[in-house]
């Protein structure tokens, strides 16, 4: 048994609110440079020029890659061997976002009540929280600031088993065209396939914060995602959507088994800079 203590994981959350908002991981700056080297239009070319210079100022300043630092959505992996002492585990990653936004002077975009009130909580919390118990004594957390511009672009389709994959590129591009220039392209786009409703809701977010340089692990998913790409940047939105060849710089499909009725797809969209920062504790 591993003992983990609740003010170690509000200190990291914390710091990870800051990182995630003002550091674009180097996987997706590194597709920065790659799209600006393949980038067609010369407008689409100058704007992620621009992205880049925005991405490098955010960095060495310490200030947010967009104003918009979104909701926090946390992604917690605890080992069934882990033992949280001091705390609950959500009040620390709570206290530890209020602390993080509050002292980095990032944007409080959270309201305590979604219809009649809509009132800011002042720290951005309380946190979308998603816990998975796993084998061992891991205990890993990730930060995903989720902006509303690319958030509000989301889609899940209950597909019947006749729909197949056509029916899964029709429900992607679908997406990929509504969201427009709403979600600052480029994007990275999350799509999950399969389970229930909320399942493959949640795959789509996982798979919009996986890193652009990692693959579905079965072939036949990594496969689609190459194709998913090519589909995303021929519809010609491109940077910011001011056309161009790049649209999406990356596409990540989870999947999961699903009723012999069903064929539940997500899109989940995220913008250029795909925010999101992890440690193991």
């Amino acid at each position: 048994m591993r003992t983990v203590q609740a003010k170690d994981i509000t200190q990291a959350v914390a710091k990870l609110c800051k990182q995630a908002c003002c550091n674009v991981t180097p996987d997706m700056y590194e597709a920065f440079k790659k799209a600006e080297a393949s980038e067609s239009s010369p407008l689409g070319k100058s704007i992620i020029g621009t992205l880049i210079q925005n991405a490098d100022i955010a960095k060495n300043e310490e200030r947010p890659i967009c104003q918009d630092t979104g909701m926090t959505v946390v992604f917690v992996e605890i080992g069934q061997d882990v033992h949280i002492e001091g705390g609950y585990l959500e009040d620390a990653i709570n206290e530890g976002i209020g602390k993080g936004y509050v002292d980095a002077y990032l944007r409080k975009s959270v309201v305590k009540e979604p219809i009649f009130e809509r009132t800011n909580t002042q720290n951005n919390t309380p946190a979308v929280i998603h816990t998975r118990i796993i084998k061992g004594d891991k205990f890993h957390i990730q930060v995903c600031p989720k902006g509303f511009g690319s958030e509000n672009k989301s889609i899940l389709k209950m597909l019947v088993p006749a729909d197949g994959l056509e029916g899964v590129k029709k429900v992607f591009l679908e997406a990929v065209k509504l969201a427009g220039p709403n979600a600052c392209p480029p994007m990275v786009v999350g799509v999950g396939i399969g389970g229930t409703m909320e399942k493959a809701a949640l795959l789509a977010k996982q798979a919009a914060v996986r890193d652009v340089d990692s693959y579905n692990p079965h072939p036949k998913y990594a496969e689609l995602e190459k194709e998913f790409v090519e589909l995303a940047n021929k519809t010609g939105v491109g940077p910011q959507g001011l056309g161009g060849t790049t649209t999406a710089f990356k596409v990540n499909i989870e999947w999961y088994p699903t009723h012999i009725a069903g064929l539940p797809v997500a899109v989940n969209i995220n913008c250029h800079a795909a925010r999101h920062a992890g440690i193991d504790l």
